[in-house]
């Protein structure tokens, strides 16, 4: 464990694991959990007494003594060996010497996304182990800000300033997955619906994401950007045309909204399913050109390809479904936690949460692949989505990943059964994450594998489904 001297409040971070939430920690913990982040469970330590439990004990933890209110985690993503090029490396080296400076003014060249940072309210360093740290910013806004000029593979993520609800995901919950995996097989019905996805459309509707055509002019999907409201009012259109009941959810000023889309269940009941991307995007640092491609306009083409496949079979669902491309993902997952938070306020009987994040890409001398995360969500749920993959897409290579974390996990902190799909049983290797490059029209760029990482038999096999009286795919 690496223990600073432990003052009146500290942060304790650990390794998440599957079996950390768990209602059995003491109140010291329970009661002062602020999230996840990167592969670390964050808890505020006021109580030295907190020292003597096992937990925080763990040889892994890391105790920091802190007397800021608004901090931000920052920390390099999972990435594949060939993207730790020289040049990547000196940019990483020049942003941490600068961040360890005292009183980390940014450079001139940065206070065009930072304008409100000046020698009176600057950056400063409050941890940093290898590539990962915490760092405390004077605002809101600033914190908001911050992972446009970090390094490229780099995310961040504000900590809440007070603690957030402990929930771990019920048994029963679980159990009802498991039931699910108990009784699964092969249907050819099933197999007909998802194999009528078509990459065609989903090449249409990425071109017009990126503007790659020429026809939507959105230059980026940044959160704060206009052309996220461009593609935020298109999406909830064509998802509208696909039959669902759409609504724009704001949950920040100045962010894009949340595109919350429904299908109601053909019988009353309050059992919920829900599928979803994020449209926002990140470009490369000094650079106003965001097409986010790959992350994550090849989720977004996804839960769009579904809706496009229930509207022309006349699917009706026997639970509750809803498509959701969420916004402020790339801002800390911003966007889907105010809605993970509404739905449990609401107690909303959510057994199936799916994010798909970044499922276009592979090396080209890699065969098309389905990555499940190594750390964060509900291991049932991943499970599950391997073993339906195995059946419908057994195309694809199916492993674990441990690039984290994408917008299950604002569901999983919320009690809900979560997990997400992702395009390599191993870390990143895209060489366009967080980069103006990231387009469609390039190699390693594969809708085929799109295409096969969407078919949605989870969502059939879980929600029930009945055909248009017009349509017989049976055998």
């Amino acid at each position: 464990m690496i223990v600073s001297s432990f003052g009146p409040v500290a942060l304790f971070a650990v390794p998440y694991t599957a079996d950390l939430l768990n209602p059995n920690l003491p109140a010291c913990l329970t009661n002062n959990f602020y999230g996840i982040f990167g592969e670390q469970a964050v808890f505020k330590l006021t109580d030295a007494a907190c020292l003597d439990t096992q937990l925080v004990q763990h040889e892994s933890g890391v105790i920091v003594p802190i007397q800021h209110q608004q901090l931000v985690w920052i920390q390099q993503s999972a990435i594949d060996v060939s993207l730790q090029t020289p040049e990547y490396d000196a940019e990483v080296d020049d942003f941490l010497r600068w961040l360890r400076t005292e009183d980390a003014v940014p450079p001139s060249e940065y206070q065009t996304v930072l304008p409100a940072l000046d020698a009176s309210s600057p950056l400063s360093l409050v941890y940093l182990n290898g590539r990962s740290g915490i760092v405390a910013v004077p605002d809101d806004d600033a914190a908001y800000a911050l992972s446009s000029f970090l390094p490229q593979f780099w995310k961040a993520s504000p900590i809440p300033s007070t603690p957030v609800a402990y929930l771990p995901v019920p048994e029963h919950a679980v159990d009802y997955i498991r039931e699910l995996l108990a009784e699964l097989r092969f249907d050819p019905v099933v197999a007909s619906i998802v194999d009528g996805l078509s990459v065609t459309r989903m090449r249409k509707d990425i071109r017009y994401l990126t503007n790659e055509d020429g026809e939507s002019g959105i230059m980026s999907r940044h959160s704060f950007a206009s052309g996220s409201r461009v593609a935020a009012d298109w999406l909830k259109g064509q998802f509208q045309e696909a039959g669902a009941t759409c609504e724009l959810k704001h949950f920040l000023e100045g962010f894009a909204p949340n595109v919350v889309c429904k299908y109601p269940a053909a019988t009353e009941t309050s059992t919920t399913v829900l599928i979803s991307g994020h449209y926002d995007s990140r470009g490369s640092f000094g650079s106003t050109r965001a097409p986010g491609g790959n992350d994550d306009g090849s989720g977004t083409i996804s839960i769009l390809a579904i809706a496009r496949r229930i509207k022309s079979l006349g699917l009706k669902f026997r639970c509750n479904v809803e498509l959701v491309a969420f916004a402020g993902e790339e801002q800390g997952l911003l966007g889907s936690n105010a809605y993970a938070k509404e739905l449990r306020a609401q107690g909303a009987n959510l057994t199936l949460m799916i994010q798909a994040d970044m499922i276009g890409y592979h090396a080209p001398d890699e065969p098309p692949q389905l990555g499940l995360p190594m750390y964060v969500g509900t291991p049932e749920v991943a499970d599950l989505v391997a073993k339906i993959a195995a059946i419908y897409s057994p195309e694809l290579t199916v492993g674990y990943s441990a690039a984290c974390c994408s917008d299950h996990q604002s569901f999983h902190q919320q009690g809900f059964p979560a997990t997400q799909v992702f395009e390599r049983a191993g870390p990143i290797a895209d060489p366009m994450y967080h980069n103006s490059g990231d387009i469609s029209d390039r190699r390693g760029y594969d809708l085929s594998q799109v295409r096969s990482i969407s078919k949605f038999a989870t969502l059939l096999h879980a929600a029930g489904f009945d055909l248009s009286e017009e349509f017989d795919l049976k055998p």
